[in-house]
């Protein structure tokens, strides 16, 4: 390669390249001299005089030959460059001497040394050497003689190895790319690219084997699928998208850094030198391993699903053994049918004068004045009916004046009891209730559609486009699927879908068993143990399946632009499960579903403003601050006086009479101190969030917002559990299982959530940065086992709250304390 054409008898060669020059024909300046690969010619050239330079080679049969022709010039004319036009079989490149790139605020480049690969001539089918021509033209309009330098090489090593790394340079002027084939065994492959520098910025680009190939900054957008990167680059190619089986790696070095996170260039033009050429030179890494096989893909999917079918068998198994023990004992005559869903021991016997319509939770006269009546029997309709009659609807407790005044009057005792906070009738609460499960469907359904068209017009785009800035993935572990580009981060997501529907299920069964017991004894109500609304439960699993859906649309082209899609209901889980646990011991004061998804809506348009306005805007701080420090003192509010204090404008001189009454007169001990304790510390760690928001003003808001509200969900949690135990209540063991479940799998959980291997608060070049390989069975990253550990987290979660007063059952409401 080094000294002259290949071996080929030296009269042939002479008579080709004399014959080409004939078929030039023009002046002497015109005739090509014969140039040999591998020396440096030098010459000058002006508008009269130019220079054209003939080199032959053979190309052996099935052999690509790549060749590289590299120019130096020192003129630093803009005016008069030099022209370089190298004429192929099958094609013509050009170029200048400078060679000009534009950047920011038309802000230039000039490079006097610049170097192309030539794009090779296609493997011919004949058995025998061919022989091929390149013509190399330089001239200039320039009056007077500018001196330049050419080399033209034969490129040894032009096609990459299958798990070998290869070493380069490459600069702006002077881009590279190299020629990959498929083996016989490999379907698919993962271009990996490394460099020990962040900068300068470079663009790594795999395109079809066609000419031209596009290898300058202006242009290598145009074809192909490309990524931008500082010091990591990973790119999945399948052998189905290029019918020839190869295709070119191409690396493109940026004349600015500002595309890949480096700082943005003035606005004011500065002078410019040669020393460009040394000062974005960047040295790359290029391997090519083979990705995962068709058995991966199944073998991935089988475990999945399995996983969580694994899930649906130990509830059967729990519920099998749950029924043989009912049964034993129902046999011998000391349990109803239904232990742990509502039932009660034959030594809390309801009395059989007890009138078939007497209230939901009536109160015995000996432990509250409160309790009474609210309707013959005769108007009461059948037990277990649910009916929908406006009658029923205006029969509301609520809705008697004279009964108002005596709930005020039950909400002010210091030590209160459940049936003193579930006394309105069971149908019109469960309907309340309901409502939160029809209309979560209602919102999952106007909110999934839209999202789901969207992702797939992002997934279109790159499919499209060959842009893989648009979407953050982890590159080093995106196993593609038909048009999915991650495969891997969608399948991930069956978790929270399986085990969302798995709960449904389990709620329906305890539901079922309910109705039933109260269907066996013939009476409307039981004023026994926690009152049974579903409804929020059902709400709950819609919540998880449907966060498993959005989830995996988000991951189809996880971006910026779409994580709310990610957290909406993830904002929604920690909102129902608090509203759960408060309707736990205050089933008759919780909110209603229409304030609470409108609170949720507020919240996820926060999210929204403080994704677009949060990053430096010092003024939404400020604001959402106030807000959240003022909810925060609201709902506080609510709380302590159990929804007697009334926000309209009266407040001020109310909370007036109220620091008075409770912070002078009765300094020494507020009227309900548990509930002062939850949250003065509840208000502690809110006020914290606002000022660490305030001062440090983090870039993701969306996850700020969700840390909020889960760090209050543990706190109310906790705060539950403590007083549960403290009021002498026990903890089954199905409960204390899932509490510890619950523990275990979101602290794996968490570990794996913060290995971040993608950041779309970055450019696309510095979060592939954080790209990792696969970590379990070669298909799932870290943010999949986050997605399988996350959804068995959650569904645990849920099951403490389904079951944690189970041991209640037995207890008669004016026995169980409020807190």
């Amino acid at each position: 390669m080094a000294g002259r054409a290949a071996p080929a008898p030296g009269a042939l060669l002479c008579a080709l390249l004399w014959a080409a020059a004939a078929a030039a024909g023009g002046g002497p300046g015109d005739n090509p001299a014969p140039g040999a690969f591998g020396r440096v010619y030098r010459g000058a050239v002006n508008i009269s005089a130019e220079r054209v330079y003939a080199f032959a080679y053979r190309s052996e049969p099935g052999q690509v030959d790549a060749v590289r022709v590299y120019v130096n010039s020192s003129s630093e004319n803009l005016q008069y460059p030099v022209l370089f036009v190298v004429r192929q079989q099958k094609g013509v490149l050009s170029w200048q001497v400078p060679l000009i790139f534009r950047g920011l605020y038309q802000r230039t480049y000039n490079y006097q040394e610049v170097s192309r690969t030539l794009c090779p001539s296609e493997p011919t089918p004949e058995t025998r050497p061919s022989d091929q021509i390149i013509f190399v033209d330089v001239a200039s309009m320039a009056p007077f003689n500018i001196a330049y330098e050419l080399l033209v090489t034969r490129l040894e090593n032009f096609q990459l190895e299958t798990n070998k790394a290869f070493n380069f340079t490459a600069s702006p002027s002077q881009p590279q790319y190299f020629l990959y084939k498929f083996p016989q065994d490999v379907d698919s492959v993962i271009i990996n690219v490394v460099s020990d520098a962040a900068y300068p910025c470079s663009v790594v680009s795999v395109q079809d084997i066609v000419c031209p190939v596009y290898d300058l900054d202006h242009n290598v957008e145009f074809n192909g699928v490309y990524q931008s990167m500082t010091k990591q680059a990973a790119i999945t190619v399948q052998r189905k998208d290029f019918p020839g089986e190869q295709f070119f790696v191409v690396f493109v070095i940026k004349p600015e850094d500002y595309a890949c996170g480096g700082s943005v260039p003035s606005s004011i033009h500065g002078n410019v030198n040669r020393t460009w050429n040394l000062q974005r030179t960047k040295n790359l890494q290029v391997t090519i391993v083979p990705s995962i096989k068709k058995s991966d893909y199944i073998q991935a999917m089988f475990f999945s699903f399995l996983s969580f079918l694994s899930f649906y068998l130990g509830s059967v198994v729990v519920a099998f053994v749950h029924y043989i023990r009912v049964q034993r004992k129902a046999s011998a005559g000391r349990l109803s049918p239904e232990h742990g869903s509502g039932m009660m021991t034959s030594s809390h016997p309801i009395s059989a004068s007890t009138p078939e319509g007497s209230s939901y939770g009536a109160i015995d006269e000996s432990s509250s004045s409160g309790g009474r009546q609210l309707s013959s029997p005769e108007h009461r309709p059948p037990a277990g009916s649910d009916t929908d009659s406006s009658v029923e609807e205006e029969s509301d407790f609520d809705t008697m004046p004279e009964i108002e005044s005596d709930k005020n009057i039950i909400r002010t005792k210091v030590f209160l009891y459940l049936s003193d906070l579930s006394r309105k009738d069971r149908r019109i609460v469960s309907k309340k209730y309901k409502i939160y499960f029809w209309n979560i469907i209602t919102i999952a359904v106007f909110y999934a559609l839209p999202v789901i068209q969207l992702v797939i017009t992002y997934q279109t785009v790159v499919n499209v486009t060959g842009n893989q800035d648009i979407c953050y993935y982890n590159f080093l572990c995106a196993h593609p699927l038909g048009v999915l580009s991650a495969f891997n981060n969608i399948l991930s997501n069956v978790g929270h879908m399986m085990l969302g529907f798995l709960f449904l299920l389990i709620v329906l069964r305890r539901d079922i068993l309910h109705r039933r017991a109260m269907e066996m004894k013939d009476i409307y109500t039981l004023d026994y143990g926690i009152p049974k609304h579903f409804g929020l439960f059902y709400a709950m699993g819609i919540a998880l399946m449907m966060e498993g859906v959005l989830s995996a649309c988000y991951h189809v082209c996880p971006n910026y632009s779409n994580f709310q899609f990610d957290t909406s209901f993830m904002y929604m889980i920690a909102g129902l499960c608090m509203l759960k646990l408060y309707q736990t011991r205050h089933p008759d004061i919780n909110a209603s579903a229409y304030s609470a998804y409108a609170s949720f809506a507020v919240v996820i348009s926060l999210a929204v403003l403080g994704v677009v306005f949060g990053k430096n805007d010092m003024w939404f701080w400020v604001i959402f601050s106030m807000i959240h420090v003022l909810a925060s003192l609201a709902l506080s509010t609510q709380i302590y006086y159990m929804g007697r204090f009334k926000i309209d404008l009266g407040i001020f001189r109310r909370a007036v009479m109220v620091l008075y009454t409770d912070c002078i007169q009765q300094c020494s001990r507020p009227m309900y101190m548990d509930r002062m304790v939850l949250l003065i510390v509840g208000n502690v760690v809110n006020w914290s969030f606002a000022i660490f928001g305030l001062v440090y003003r983090p870039r993701d808001f969306a996850s700020y917002i969700l840390g909020i509200f889960i760090c209050n969900l543990l706190l109310y949690l906790a705060f539950y559990i403590i007083m549960k135990l403290r009021s002498s209540e026990k903890l089954l063991p199905i409960p204390m299982f899932c509490i510890v479940a619950t523990a275990v799998v979101w602290a794996a959980a968490l570990y794996f959530f913060f290995q971040t291997l993608s950041s779309w608060e970055e450019t696309p070049a510095e979060s592939r940065e954080k790209n990792r390989p696969c970590i379990l069975l070669g298909f799932f990253d870290d943010h999949d086992v986050w997605h399988f550990l996350s959804a068995a987290a959650l569904f645990f979660s849920f099951l403490v709250l389904l079951t944690l007063d189970d041991d209640l059952d037995t207890v008669r409401r004016d026995k169980i304390p409020v807190f």
